[in-house]
């Protein structure tokens, strides 16, 4: 009997639980069609303040506690929820930490002031994301990262998390989105980055300018496959990401019709 094949979802988001931009929604179609067509399907995103536990019916992972998040001589622990996808046999999971997203809003204040931390719950959610999937013992296929907070994951996987088994076959499908932000993190976010000696200072080399163009074109850079999810992506990102020697690419399309994605799956699981 031939296993499935895994695919591992990790997103800033995924409708219903939190829906900022229309690639949300792509998120859970593209989850629920990749279990529909054969794929053994995971789902990995933040557990902000906003997400209702109860109405979503979130409860934590007892067996999967116990895990530390290290991020600049700190240690963070990181709780995992899970719940099953409405209307769908696959689970979500979500990490959580009281300092990182216990709060009443995602990424600013009620006065829509940007949180100052931004830049250490992203490199939180990245490691913290492969360290679940490591404590799972569930080797994805295939990982397909949307939204900014994700644009570590395919360094991450190339430099600190290259040498573990759980991670030796899988391939990054990385999808670029509109810039939903004009902060910068802060001067210390690079050096926050290097949360492994395996992590050298050119390897943050697309990282550098801490922002949200830093974070799209850093997971670009890295992935072994790229996507457009949004019509309006910064046009330095559309100049340096369309076309790429050595990687498929599927442009931008408002077409409700996912099979160019299903496609592109199939092919990266079989490599």
């Amino acid at each position: 009997m031939v296993s499935k094949k895994r695919i591992l979802f990790i997103a800033n988001e995924m409708s219903p639980y939190l829906e900022l931009t229309e690639f949300s929604e792509t998120v859970n179609k593209l989850a629920i069609r990749s279990n529909e067509t054969g794929f053994e399907v995971r789902c990995i995103m933040p557990r902000f303040g906003t997400i209702n536990e109860r109405r979503h019916r979130l409860h934590e992972v007892v067996r999967l506690s116990g895990i530390n998040i290290s991020i600049d001589n700190n240690d963070y622990p990181l709780q995992i929820k899970v719940a099953s996808l409405p209307n769908a046999r696959l689970q979500v999971y979500f990490l959580d930490n009281e300092d990182m997203f216990k709060r009443k809003f995602v990424f600013t204040d009620e006065n829509d002031k940007w949180f100052d931390d931004n830049g250490i719950r992203s490199i939180f959610f990245c490691k913290g994301a492969l360290e679940t999937v490591k404590k799972f013992g569930w080797p994805p296929d295939i990982i397909h990262c949307s939204g900014w907070m994700t644009g570590l994951i395919p360094m991450l996987l190339k430099t600190a998390y290259k040498k573990e088994p759980v991670f030796s076959n899988s391939k990054v499908l990385f999808t670029l989105g509109q810039s939903t932000f004009k902060e910068k993190f802060g001067a210390d976010f690079v050096k926050n980055c290097m949360i492994h000696p395996a992590i050298k200072e050119k390897d943050l080399e697309p990282f550098k300018d801490a922002n949200n163009l830093a974070m799209l074109k850093g997971g670009a850079t890295y992935a072994d496959a790229i996507s457009f999810g949004d019509a309006k992506v910064d046009k330095k990102l559309v100049e340096a990401f369309s076309k790429v020697k050595g990687k498929k690419v599927i442009p931008y399309s408002n077409d409700s019709d996912l099979t160019e994605y299903l496609q592109l799956y199939g092919d990266l699981a079989s490599k």
